[in-house]
């Protein structure tokens, strides 16, 4: 009799990679030595498929699914003594939320799109938020920051891009970005214009931990002046963040060069 566990494998491939483009996370598990290799689970959300052999096993295969999922890192996991899996996560693509229809975020939009982030564009001026402008982002919301984050679903992979450089916007966006799990939260303006908004935001009810949350002036220092180099720049911080880096230069960079850590 053919093993049916090759069918099996492309099946959860299929359905995985398409609940990710879907925003619904998926992760596989496989277990690769030990007891019954090649056996597999998929949890697509709440719902798992699949059996690893036992249920003591397949217990130990939905909670390392679980946490892979909520870190997003695949690899070798150990589920019992000599018992080892391969954990496959397909996350849904990173959420960038731009508040502010301007010049800039254009440039952040074309740069960002080839990286993979699903790209949403808010701004409460319906002059500036249209398709006209800004054709390939994946949604485009005429509201205020607080009713767009309602309607998100925000995690600590999202990026919020805080672009307005208009107190009346800004300050409201981040106070709205500051509620939410958002792992990147960033906002245009000089080092003044933060400064004072600081103070602004204390006197709203932020705490000072709330606001070290917010980088601001936004970006990496590359001196760059163009929306174009002022895309580089944030979208290269946030790179940084994802991976728990600076963002300093490589050549004084001390051990591994890459997030993966090789």
């Amino acid at each position: 009799m053919t093993d049916p566990a090759p069918s099996i494998g492309s099946s959860f491939l299929l359905q995985a990679r398409d609940a990710s483009a879907r925003n619904v996370p998926a992760v596989i598990v496989t277990i690769v030595s030990g007891a019954t290799p090649g056996s597999r689970i998929m949890i697509l959300g709440d719902a798992v498929q699949g059996s690893l052999g036992t249920e003591a096993l397949d217990e130990a295969g939905r909670q390392v699914g679980h946490d892979a999922i909520a870190s997003e890192k695949s690899g070798i996991v150990t589920l019992a003594p000599g018992i080892d899996a391969f954990v496959d996560v397909f996350p849904p693509p990173p959420l960038m939320v731009i508040i502010g229809a301007v010049h800039v975020a254009q440039a952040v939009v074309a740069v960002a799109r080839p990286l993979g982030f699903r790209i949403v564009v808010v701004d409460a001026r319906q002059t500036l938020a249209t398709r006209e402008r800004f054709p390939d982002v994946d949604e485009l919301i005429v509201a205020w920051p607080d009713e767009a984050y309602a309607r998100l679903p925000i995690t600590r992979t999202t990026a919020i891009v805080i672009l307005t450089h208009d107190p009346k916007f800004d300050e409201p966006a981040i106070l709205g970005a500051l509620r939410t799990d958002a792992g990147y939260i960033g906002a245009v303006g000089s080092r003044k214009t933060n400064v004072d908004r600081r103070e602004r935001l204390i006197e709203a009810g932020a705490a000072d931990a709330q606001i070290e949350r917010v980088h601001g002036p936004i970006g990496l220092n590359i001196g760059g002046g163009s929306p174009e180099e002022m895309a580089i720049s944030i979208l290269a911080e946030i790179i940084a963040v994802r991976n728990g880096r600076s963002g300093g230069s490589l050549r004084l960079a001390k051990g591994s060069i890459r997030s993966d850590g090789d």
